[in-house]
């Protein structure tokens, strides 16, 4: 059996193991493949993985000997699935590996906008501490999470985890999930939209993207808040409009803004969030601690062992 991953390098750039997936047959790791490199690297493969890689249905239909696709990942829009289906071929993803990762690099970016803490190395380092006439000094206003509101946009695992680590700041919690709403926890004050967006210190987005959500946070939206308030997305860059966030930013409509994703990306054509006053940006990084990416090698390993014995896990396309 020819198993062939696409571009493994953002999952295990050296620090991880492929082992397990080794002793299953005959295994081909890459770090990146490009477009015109798919079909080529993909022709004999019966499991192909894939995280980035667009598998197009131009090129599902180029693989007779394709029986299972695993998706190094949660989101499974690389895949023509519909394609997928018809050719009886699985999809799986990895439902859940980096909650506690994510949650946790939210607050990674909101302490740093309460604090600066990065101006404020950068001036330490910059020698103006040594000339300070006083024992200390700060170069912006500094915030106390502690009794202001954060609200979450999506409350599945990662927005709950989110929410308990407010919770645990002693914030209170404003949150808003689309549809029916299947559990009850009572510190969470369940709200429509605009409220959310208008009464909370701190709006964290944690959605799938969906056609319906595509550019929510706009101007709008953005003119509803404080203009003190600050905003975290780690979840999916066109969730945001990225100019009207960027016009907020610069004119003062709301105070600053940390994010791990955008709207491209990498940025290769640039984005004017890239020079928006106090916005922080991390290269979508909230996934990849080594804890994070072990749990999804494991569980890629567990869906592909699982198809191999007969059995059909966290797969995400309708097959008969």
């Amino acid at each position: 059996m020819r198993i062939v991953v696409l571009d493994g390098y953002t999952l295990n750039p050296g620090d991880l193991s492929w082992s397990d997936f080794e002793s299953l047959g005959d295994f081909v790791v890459y770090d990146r493949t490009l477009k015109d490199e798919i079909l080529t690297r993909s022709k004999d493969a019966e499991i192909l993985l894939t995280n980035k890689t667009v598998l197009s249905k131009e090129i599902l239909n180029q693989l007779p000997k394709l029986i299972y696709i695993g998706i190094l990942a949660t989101g499974y829009n690389v895949v023509d699935l519909e394609t997928a289906s018809k050719k009886g071929i699985p999809v799986t993803n990895i439902p859940e590996y980096g909650t506690q990762s994510v949650a946790q690099m939210v607050f990674a970016h909101l302490l740093n906008l309460c604090h600066h803490v990065f101006s404020h190395n950068s001036s330490v380092k910059k020698g103006q501490w040594g000339k300070s006439p006083d024992f200390c000094y700060w170069e912006h206003p500094l915030t106390e999470l502690s009794g202001r509101t954060m609200g979450i946009v999506g409350l599945g695992r990662i927005g709950l985890a989110v929410a308990n680590i407010a919770l645990s700041f002693g914030m209170r919690v404003f949150g808003y999930k689309p549809g029916k709403v299947i559990y009850q926890q009572k510190e969470i004050i369940l709200s429509d939209l605009k409220t959310l967006f208008s009464e909370s210190d701190v709006v964290s987005l944690h959605c799938p993207l969906t056609e319906s959500n595509h550019g929510m946070v706009n101007k709008e939206m953005l003119e509803l808040m404080k203009p003190t308030a600050f905003l975290i997305n780690t979840s999916r860059g066109l969730l945001i409009d990225e100019f009207a966030l960027s016009n907020a930013l610069n004119k003062g409509i709301i105070a600053g803004a940390g994010l791990d994703v955008l709207s491209e990306e990498p940025p290769i054509s640039g984005s004017p969030l890239l020079t928006a006053k106090n916005c922080y940006i991390t290269p979508h990084i909230a996934w990849a601690t080594i804890e994070s990416r072990s749990r999804l090698i494991k569980t890629a390993f567990t869906n592909l062992k699982s198809f191999v014995n007969g059995k059909m896990v966290n797969v995400v396309n309708n097959i008969n």
